[in-house]
Formats: structure tokens, C-alpha cells, sequence
């Protein structure tokens, strides 16, 4: 059996191959950033709903994963809990690379809750841009969305209409925001989840215009800075990119890049990519 787990901070899917028939769930985010051992490990234990016995190889691609000290941590959590005899952690953008360009050079971008971006030659990931989270970077990500949508909206900054139909949806006072963004865990998904409200208002010209801008500083502050992205197209997953499609082309286009192939998630291209790979030729972190 072969374990498949493609894991960002908001949600972790996994998909079990047992006899090349795939069976599915999914759990929330695990990222070691802001988790440890014992709470991955108790997550796994309160949400995994697959046949865990019996499995071969597991194939974990995470947020916060490219750390080797961080990664550990996720690897040692899967290792006490599915006993697998291959085990490899590795960061979801080489997952994401891997699914989108399987053996072949690309340019690959992640647009979820976070962002994230790499060149990988078709074997490794090449070169990549520091994402630096929410705060410094993560241009385009849900989160900073939800950031930019919830400031224009406390400091007024959009049209009365939007901010009226914003407080009418969520019935938020001032006091709750602030208290889960600086003092709740995961306040990334927190504002991430407001990506929802953009999307739905996403014919509002100011709307538009906000989810546009940030698009166009994931090109300018990230995808400028390969030199391989001048002559090969830009490769998307995750669902900002996915759902916001439209947009993104607009701000390709305008900063001189071309988009490739956007998935709304990866797993299909990684199980194509497991499913025809032998464990001793990949260029993950295997351990026994």
C-alpha cells in the first residue's frame, strides 16, 4: 500500500492506493511551524479514517516541510503512528513541482493559504524565492487576501455597500478580529477563510482590483526573479489560483508571464507520479 498525504496549514488530504485502488480523507493542516510531535500525532490519531496497517510507502509533502529540523518533527509523528517501511517528508512546493511537471523542468507556484514558488530542472527544486509567511510575504495566499480584505474593511478603505454586505455576513465586531488574528493559534487560516467572501464579490470592481494587486506582487516579488520564467509558462495549484483563475491571468499578463496548467489541488499528478516511480530513483528524504 502506498500513503499519499499532500499537507498545507489549512488541510491535509490523504489518499491510500491499496491494490491501485485509491480510498481518501481528509484532516485539518499540519505544519510545524505551528504544531509539535504530540499534537500531529494526536490529530492523526482523533481524524484519520483510513486503513493504516500494512502500508509500504508514505509519501508526505508539507507546509513548513523544507526545514530539515521542522520536517523531522512531522516525520517522526507519521513514523509512531503508521509504521510505514519507506517514509519521505518533504515541502509541499517540491509536491507541488513534482505533480505539475512530473520529470520535466517548470516553473511552480502555490496559491493557497499560503504562497510559494520554485524553478525545479524536472528532478529537484532548483531555486526558490523565501515565501517569508504572511506577515513579510506569502503575496497572493489566502491569508494575505483575507489581510488586505479585512484592513480595507476596519479602516473603511472600500465601498459602503461592500463593507455593509461584509458585516451583514459575518456579524464580526472589531474586538474579535483583532483577538484571532494576534492571539489565537493559526490566524493565517483565519484570515484565509475570508478568501470565501472575495470570491463570492468578486464582480465588484474594487474587489477585483484588490485580489489583482496581490496577484500582481506574487509575479513582481517572486516569479521576476527566476530567469527561467521568461520562456516557460508559470504552473499554479492550489485553490486561490484555482477559483481566482480569471484574475490570474490578468495579472500574468500584465507583469509579462505566461500561466501554464493551474489544479486546484495536486494529488492527482503526485499519484501519477508515485504510481510509476520506483522509491529508489526519486530525490526525497527516505528513511527507513
Amino acid at each position: 500500500m502506498i500513503l499519499i498525504a499532500d499537507s498545507g496549514s489549512t488541510k491535509t488530504s490523504w489518499l491510500l492506493l491499496k491494490n491501485g485502488i485509491p480510498q481518501t480523507c481528509q484532516t485539518s493542516g499540519i505544519n510545524p511551524f505551528f504544531q509539535n510531535e504530540e499534537e500531529i500525532y494526536r490529530l492523526l490519531s482523533d481524524n484519520f479514517l483510513l486503513e493504516k496497517k500494512g502500508i509500504q510507502e508514505l509519501w508526505f509533502y508539507g507546509a513548513g516541510c523544507s526545514n530539515t529540523n521542522k520536517s523531522s518533527v512531522v516525520q517522526h509523528a507519521l513514523q509512531r503512528f503508521f509504521h510505514p517501511q519507506i517514509i519521505s517528508v518533504e515541502s509541499d512546493l517540491l509536491g507541488a513541482a513534482r505533480s505539475l511537471c512530473g520529470h520535466e523542468p517548470g516553473i511552480t507556484a502555490i496559491l493557497g493559504t499560503g504562497s510559494n514558488s520554485c524553478y525545479y530542472d524536472g528532478k529537484m527544486i532548483i531555486n526558490q524565492v523565501a515565501p517569508l509567511g504572511y506577515i513579510l510575504g506569502d503575496e497572493g495566499s489566502g491569508a494575505v487576501l483575507g489581510k488586505l480584505l479585512i484592513s480595507d474593511i476596519l479602516k473603511r478603505q472600500l465601498p459602503e455597500h461592500i463593507i455593509d454586505r461584509f458585516e451583514q455576513t459575518y456579524q464580526l465586531t472589531t474586538d474579535e478580529i483583532l483577538n484571532n488574528v494576534y492571539k489565537k493559534k493559526f490566524p493565517n487560516r483565519y484570515l484565509a477563510k475570508f478568501s470565501v467572501f472575495l470570491y463570492e464579490n468578486r464582480a465588484e470592481e474594487s474587489i477585483r482590483q484588490l485580489v489583482k494587486r496581490s496577484f500582481v506582487d506574487f509575479f513582481v516579488r517572486n516569479i521576476r526573479h527566476y530567469q527561467e520564467a521568461s520562456s516557460l509558462p508559470v504552473h499554479f495549484t492550489g485553490s486561490i489560483a484555482w477559483y481566482f483563475q480569471p484574475v490570474l491571468k490578468e495579472a500574468a499578463a500584465q507583469t509579462g508571464f505566461r500561466i501554464g496548467e493551474v489544479t486546484k489541488e495536486p494529488m492527482a499528478g503526485l499519484v501519477k507520479f508515485h504510481s510509476n516511480e520506483n522509491p529508489k530513483n526519486t530525490n526525497g528524504n527516505i528513511k527507513q
